[in-house]
């Protein structure tokens, strides 16, 4: 939950649920990966799952899921990247591609959203 970068929807001083512990033990140790989102730069390749991931030229983890989007004009995926000890800053401060079929493709990375970072088409 927090590698996904949901931590806000949980609240831990509201006392005792099923896995409190855990999540004050994951935010006291820090997190080990980030979820992420990319978008790949050239509108043609299509992501499905299990395109690698590949951090300034190292394979680091597979897309998890990935289809097109059309609001954003090209293929975007999910996957998860290590990041211990490392700023949000630091991970976004990376170049990163998905390799497709063994051709790599330049990808943005973000940790929000990309069709909303500001999340201002959810509220009304």
């Amino acid at each position: 939950m927090l590698e996904a970068g949901l931590g806000f929807a949980v609240k831990t001083a509201k006392g005792e649920f099923i896995g409190r512990d855990a999540v004050l033990k994951k935010k006291e140790a820090g997190l080990s990966r980030r979820l992420v989102q990319f978008r790949l730069k050239d509108p043609q390749p299509l992501l499905f799952h299990n395109e690698a991931i590949l951090r300034d030229g190292k394979i680091v983890g597979p897309i998890t899921s990935g289809n097109y989007g059309h609001h954003l004009g090209g293929a975007i995926g999910l996957g998860y990247v290590p990041c211990q000890g490392e700023s949000e800053a630091d991970v976004l401060a990376s170049s990163y591609e998905i390799e497709i079929a063994g051709e790599r493709f330049p990808a943005e990375a973000s940790l929000k959203p990309m069709y909303d970072p500001k999340a201002e088409r959810t509220r009304m």
